[in-house]
């Protein structure tokens, strides 16, 4: 269907044209093992290692702190139970917060089955951490803060360099998942301070299945997947050239072109915005002002669950969410919504419209008109208080 309209830029985004092409001669000329001495394995190698430079270069890093990986999720878990293992002697004690992606929430509850205390911070109505909150919770025996950089379900910015900035003066180590900020805001983990960052490709238009930790010298991470000794021996397992030089192509491109792509897509997402809360009973939710370029959430009273929502939207041909595409198919309430003050029956009624650089006013204008009769159709079916609104 060419007449579809893509709007979960969240969940994963189209593949780029330079990312494609850059993958190309890496299954058909560029195809051997980097670990090799011949020649086609140090052709392969200096794909590596130049997209180790590139990768660094679009984040202010060196490419000595660069590692790279299968994705976010796997960047997250490296990037806790390295800091962890290296801090086995100072404590068992880690800070972190009820609004994190599963990768960083699942691998706490893990971590807490084998005897480490675990202090979520509550954040505000928009999803916002308090600095003071965070130095209240770190003790002496505080081994790791692990805070996000941007909200997936609210798009919320948090405030990670005066968090950071707490943890550096407490001695703690700061990891921040910053897989919906890569490519998407401008990041430097220089000015940041952060000691661990993970990032995703197929978040800025790059592939899936490849992504990169970032760990500032001197802290090399400790090994987590073991065997063949590649990443400097800290990550075995041969290396996704072609993921690598797409995932390298796609964050140069962003990264090149960011501060035009965010003025365009933030009017974009802010046309939908107020178009969105000209429905009686829509609610935008997430930092009002602190928010990703391309993100649009919001609760609506008397619908319902979400899910009718989005499969009326799909059915029109526009494809959005209703939060973490990780976690879809549940019926439950999104622990974000619930963690920033909302009920179980407003939390369950979210929609998360995503864009990106490929979305257009046109787009925008048809999801405007069609969201209304969705919602209209939606309470006519079910009487509630909204339905005398329309």
């Amino acid at each position: 269907m060419s007449d579809r309209i893509y709007v979960d830029n969240a969940a994963t985004t189209k593949v780029s044209e330079s990312a494609l092409k850059a993958m190309i001669p890496c299954f058909t000329e560029n195809f051997g093992n980097p670990s090799a001495i011949y020649s086609y394995g140090q052709e392969a190698k200096k794909v590596l290692e130049d997209s180790r430079v590139a990768v660094a270069s679009s984040i202010g890093a060196r490419s000595t702190e660069i590692y790279f990986t299968s994705g976010g999720t796997e960047s997250v878990n490296w990037a806790i139970h390295s800091a962890c293992q290296q801090t086995s002697s100072k404590g068992k004690h880690i800070i972190s917060t009820e609004i994190e992606h599963n990768a960083v929430l699942k691998t706490l509850e893990k971590l807490q089955a084998l005897g480490y205390e675990i202090t979520l911070l509550k954040p505000d109505m928009h999803g916002q951490i308090a600095p003071q909150q965070l130095d209240s919770a770190i003790r002496s025996d505080t081994v790791l803060v692990s805070i996000m950089m941007a909200n997936n379900v609210i798009g919320s910015v948090l405030k990670i360099k005066e968090l950071c900035d707490i943890a550096r003066k407490r001695r703690v180590l700061f990891h921040t998942d910053a897989v919906q900020a890569v490519g998407h805001i401008p990041v430097n983990v220089r000015e940041l301070g952060v000691d661990m960052l993970s990032l995703s490709a197929h978040k800025f238009h790059g592939p899936k299945g490849v992504g990169a930790l970032f760990s500032r010298i001197p802290r090399i991470p400790a090994p987590y997947i073991t065997g063949g000794g590649q990443e400097r021996g800290v990550r075995s397992g041969t290396e996704n050239i072609p993921g690598i030089a797409g995932m390298t192509a796609a964050l140069r491109e962003n990264v090149s072109g960011l501060q035009e792509s965010m003025v365009y897509i933030t009017r974009l997402r802010d046309r939908l915005i107020e178009h969105t809360l000209e429905i009686p009973g829509a609610s935008l939710t997430g930092d009002p002002q602190h928010r990703l370029p391309g993100h649009a959430s919001f609760v609506f009273e008397g619908i319902g669950h979400s899910v009718y929502l989005i499969n009326m939207l799909s059915d029109a041909g526009i494809c959005a969410s209703s939060g973490s595409a990780c976690s879809a198919s549940s019926k439950e309430s999104p622990h974000v919504l619930k963690a920033v003050g909302l009920d179980d029956d407003t939390a369950v009624s979210s929609l998360r419209i995503t864009l990106s650089a490929y979305n257009t006013e046109k787009e925008i204008d048809i999801i405007s008109a069609k969201l209304p009769e969705c919602i209209r159709a939606l309470r006519h079916s079910s009487p509630s208080p909204m339905a005398g609104f329309f």
